[in-house]
This record gives C-alpha cells, structure tokens and sequence, in this order.
C-alpha cells in the first residue's frame, strides 16, 4: 500500500546500508580474499592509544590493559565517487561483509570487544580507497617476570601484535607512524607500580607450520612502590629485630621473661614471612624479600640462643659457687641439695638444724660469696687487659654476663651493616 511505501522511505536505517553498499559495490566483489592477491603483501598500519592499565598480577603473571586499536589499509574495492571528497563512517554491521587484518594479541589468555551502549567498533572509507578500522578492545596477556629482586624489582611486559592468518607475504604488519604511533593516557596510574616508559618495536616470529610472521611490540617497563612493603614488611621485621635484642637487657635469671620474649619475636618473624609468601607466586628462586626476611629471622632466633648460653653458664656458675659454700659451712654437702633459691642458698629437707642458725650462715656466705665475686671480677679484669686469648673460656665461665654485654654492641651493630649492603645492593 502507499502508507507502507511512505514509511520505509522514512525509515533510513534500511535504505542507509543498501545505499552504502550500492556506493561501495560490496556485491560486485569477493572480499574473501585479500586486496591485491596474487601480489606483493598489503601493507597493513597500526597505531595504539592505551587507555588504562587495569591491573598487575604477580600470582598469575598476566596484565590487563584497555586501548583503542586501529588499523590503516587501501583496499581499491571500496573506493568510491564523492565530489567533496568526503569520507564514509560505518558502524560493525559492514566489518562482517568486507575484508579486515585478522589482528591477534600473542600469548593474551583473554580479550573481549566493548559492547556498551553498542559494540565499540567503528570503520571509516575514504575515495580512494583508504581505510582506517578502530576497536576498543581490553585484554589480558601473560608478561614474564623475574622476582629475584621483589619488591626492589622492575618488570619488563610486552603486547604482541600478530596476524594469525597471512604471514609476511601476503600482509607486512607496520607502525603507521613509527615511534609516535604508540600514546598513551596522561592519567594512566596504578596503585603498586611507576610506569617508567611506553615504547613500540618490531621484528618476526616464525612458526615451522607457516613460516614468517611480522609482529608488532607495545613494551612498557613498570618500576614497584617500594613504600607499600616497607610498612607491611621490612619495618616489622626491623621491629621483631629490635625488640628481641631487649632480652640483653633483661636479668639474666628472669627466665619467664626472656623466654617469652624470644619466642614472641620468633613467632611474629614467621607470621611476616607466611603473609608475604602468600601472596607472591611459588617460585624456586630466592626473591630479595626472602633474604632480608629470613635473616632478620635468623637474627631473632639467635638471641633465643644467646640466652640459653647464657642460663647454661649461669646454672654452672651458680652450682660450683654453691658447691664451695656448702664445703665452706660444713653443715651440708652437695649431695644434700635438694633445690636452689634465689637468695644464692641450699635448703636441706632431711638436715634438721635451727632456721636462725641457717639464715644467719646463709647471710654470712651471701656476704662472703659478694666479697668473693667482688675480688674474682677485679683479678679477671686485670687478667682481661694482658692476655685475652688465653684466658676468653674462664671469662665467660666467671663473669657469664658479659655475654650479654656483647650482645648488646655485636648484634645492633652487625644488623646496621647487614641493612647497609642489603639496601645497597639491591636499589
């Protein structure tokens, strides 16, 4: 009838594409085959406008990147007559009925198109037959890092850009406009990485099968946020480091509290260690984190055995000084000795003897034994000053304290020059 006449001549979204496609002569072609075929390779213009770099996974070794994707060719079949000179812009309903570069991302694990509000795809013809294709394509590719640096690392990732289909002499894959071909977003940022540097490259891969490909690169080389790691890891590390070494500090006889303290320090150095491993990928390398890491570890565990050589000498000390007291009052022997109080005497369960008695020896030996240690640390420190070689054993024996005296300048001190070539070495 004229009403349905009248409505689709009203309705351009059927007459636009019919026309196009007289205009380009799409049916007059067999755009299954590539431009010039038969000839020498189309050449085949690319250029890249990343987007964002969405994110960085060190557990999967992949990134994921969004970016526009256009492609320049001529293809002579679509060159048509306009007096003004002007390009056509069509949307993806025309990609499926003429020829396109079968563009793939090598070693990409996913990509997809985007398709909101519509598939974001757009195809642009000039008269003479030139054509650009873009795409807003977002994808994620593997990238092969090294952690034998982590977290003082720099990664290297690669985009690798490759026809799947027609190798070098059928289509030679080039960047439009070299170097310059490659931009990027002024806000591009992420959240555990400084990007350093984009940069495009070329060469060719070969595959037995087909033979020579031309590839495209888009490098980008990504430096790590050390700061993040210094607060989750190397400060508390630093930390249990530091807090074990107040054990030095600590009466030697108060066992309960160096005790504790030791095993608290050993106990958190391994909790940090589990944390940072969790997230990291199960390597069979040492990463940079791990010596630092488990030195400090070793560090911590090493005051827990400062400490058990220390009560170890101060039990022998105590039991020969106790020996020498019981001869001396000759109320008791060795042999009698049931326990041992703090108060540096043996108390005898099977001996009965008067408690004033006993506590007034007790006194008496305490007052001796005092004179006796006073005397034994002058003579040892004279002994100290002329010969220390020969006579480190008995000094240790003697005055088993001086352990931790030691400990007190060796450990801070070998701890400062371990963080020295540590930071040294690997920034």
């Amino acid at each position: 009838s004229k009403r349905e006449i009248k409505m689709r001549k009203l309705d351009s979204t059927k007459i636009r594409p019919l026309k196009s496609e007289q205009l380009l002569h799409i049916e007059d072609h067999d755009f299954a085959l590539r431009p010039g075929f038969g000839g020498s390779p189309i050449p085949v213009g690319i250029d890249v406008q990343v987007e964002s770099i969405d994110s960085i996974s060190e557990v999967d070794m992949d990134f994921t990147m969004t970016l526009y994707l256009r492609h320049y060719w001529k293809d002579e079949r679509l060159s048509f007559h306009s007096n003004k000179n002007k390009s056509m812009t069509f949307d993806g309903r025309l990609i499926k009925k003429i020829w396109v570069p079968d563009v793939f991302f090598v070693h990409s694990k996913r990509s997809f198109i985007h398709d909101t509000t519509v598939e974001n795809v757009m195809l642009r013809v000039y008269p003479d037959g030139n054509v650009l294709f873009s795409l807003r394509i977002t994808v994620s590719a593997m990238c092969f890092m090294d952690f034998s640096r982590f977290p003082l690392d720099t990664q290297n990732c690669s985009l690798e850009l490759e026809s799947y289909a027609y190798n070098e002499d059928d289509l030679m894959l080039y960047w439009k406009h070299g170097n310059k071909s490659l931009s990027t977003d002024e806000h591009i940022s992420l959240s555990q990485f400084f990007i350093e540097e984009f940069s495009a490259s070329s060469g060719l891969a070969f595959y037995s099968s087909t033979g020579w490909y031309n590839r495209l690169f888009i490098n980008f080389a990504l430096r790590r946020h050390i700061f993040f790691f210094v607060l989750q890891s190397y400060f508390p590390a630093m930390l249990m480091v530091m807090l074990s070494w107040v054990s030095f500090w600590i009466d030697r006889r108060a066992v309960p509290a160096r005790v504790s303290l030791g095993i608290t320090t050993v106990l958190t150095m391994s909790t940090i260690m589990t944390g940072v491993s969790a997230s990291m990928p199960q390597v069979s390398y040492i990463k940079a984190v791990d010596v630092y890491l488990w030195i400090s570890f070793l560090f911590v565990f090493l005051s827990v055995i400062e400490y058990a050589a220390v009560n170890y000498l101060t039990t022998i000390e105590e039991r020969k000084q106790l020996k020498q007291r019981g001869k001396a009052s000759g109320t008791y022997s060795i042999d009698a000795v049931q326990a041992m109080a703090f108060d540096g005497c043996f108390h005898d369960t099977d001996v009965d003897m008067d408690l004033t008695a006993f506590s007034d020896r007790c006194e008496e030996n305490e007052t001796r034994a005092r004179a006796a240690s006073i005397s034994n640390m002058d003579a040892t420190r004279i002994k100290r000053k002329r010969s220390l070689k020969g006579n480190v054993g008995r000094i240790i024996l003697q005055n088993n304290h001086v352990i931790d005296t030691y400990s007190r300048i060796i450990f801070p001190s070998v701890y400062i020059v371990f963080n020295f070539f540590y930071w040294g070495l690997y920034i």
